[in-house]
């Protein structure tokens, strides 16, 4: 029987051994790098758990948790917020049942309403699941000419807009222009927007890791901007934004296809677009790329509650809040933004 242990943040060795671990499992994903505890305790002053099973001086398997105490939607243990994948990595099914069997004895000693693990395959056919959301991902081909034409034609013809439009993309050193567009976007869609602090943070914790390019206009002017994260040979787009000019000049279709291309010339073998949820907008975008979409398996353990939480915009209750968000000047949403993404996860 494996040794479970809880991770100290703050210890390298620990923390080095943990990431060996994430980096050599095929299952795992950036988001169980151990760097993460960092980000949700100092940013999020959340209580984190990230447990880790030993065995003759070796990490087989490990679970990253963080407790979300939150006054808008109650109390969680989830694996992981602010996370697109979570659960338990492990080399064998023993270990990952000890760990998952210490998650939920941590849950219940905290009192949470309900115990979530971001499976990309589902692992308790018992348990109840959320099946709103998907992911797409696609191999980068090794020819930058050959990933332009396995774009469909339609959505390769707004590419190609974006070039003739003389558009150009750069790698930022600092969050600054992508935030500015970030939080205008998140805006206008009612949505509070993450503390510039936290890119900042995702910055400094992951280092050429996590990367902006952003898109500008041939005088400059900065139209669109990504936020991604590096994973062995993977890339993943996860925070975007866009100024209101990007659509007509096909700015968002162009810094997803720069991203691609200087992925492509890294190397890179796997385009990861993320989350969406169905029927959205983003669905539909990613889709026009030619991506499919593979089901995500968020899976829970209730205890104060009868039913899987929906707390995502797409549930009408919150219709209300949204359409307020929007009304509010960008000045105060930024400010009051942070006291309330906290509380989402």
């Amino acid at each position: 029987m494996p040794n479970i242990l809880r991770l100290a943040p703050d210890d390298a060795r620990d923390n080095a051994s943990w990431d060996a671990f994430v980096m050599a499992c095929p299952q795992a994903s950036f988001f169980h790098r151990a760097g993460w505890q960092r980000i949700l305790r100092d940013v999020f002053r959340h209580d984190t758990y990230f447990l880790y099973a030993e065995s003759a001086g070796r990490v087989t398997g490990v679970l990253p948790l963080a407790h979300v105490k939150s006054w808008l939607f109650g109390s969680s243990l989830t694996s992981l917020p602010f996370a697109v994948y979570g659960g338990v990595v492990a080399q064998d099914e023993a270990t990952a049942a000890a760990l998952e069997q210490e998650a939920q004895r941590i849950a219940r000693e905290l009192g949470v309403a309900h115990l979530e693990l971001r499976n990309v395959d589902g692992r308790h056919a018992d348990w109840p699941a959320q099946d709103l959301y998907v992911t797409f991902r696609k191999p980068i081909l090794a020819d930058e000419e050959a990933n332009m034409l396995a774009i469909p034609r339609k959505q390769r013809a707004m590419v190609r807009k974006g070039i003739k439009n003389g558009l150009h993309s750069e790698i930022d050193s600092g969050v600054e222009r992508f935030f500015a567009l970030y939080a205008d976007n998140v805006h206008r869609h009612g949505t509070p927007a993450m503390p510039r602090r936290y890119f900042q943070a995702l910055q400094a914790e992951f280092g050429a890791d996590c990367e902006v390019l952003t898109v500008s206009a041939p005088d400059g002017r900065p139209l669109s901007s990504v936020m991604s994260f590096y994973f062995r040979d993977e890339v993943l787009p996860y925070y975007a934004g866009d100024d209101e000019a990007a659509r007509e000049l096909a700015a968002n279709d162009f810094k997803y296809w720069e991203l691609m291309r200087r992925a492509c010339a890294r190397g890179l073998a796997l385009f990861d677009y993320g989350r969406s949820k169905q029927g959205t907008g983003s669905f539909a975008f990613k889709k026009n790329w030619g991506f499919e979409p593979t089901p995500l398996r968020y899976e829970y353990c209730l205890y104060k509650r009868d039913a899987v939480p929906q707390n995502n915009p797409a549930n009408a209750k919150y219709k209300l809040l949204i359409e307020t968000w929007r009304r509010l000047p960008i000045g105060m949403a930024n400010w009051l933004g942070p006291f309330v993404v906290r509380n989402l996860g």
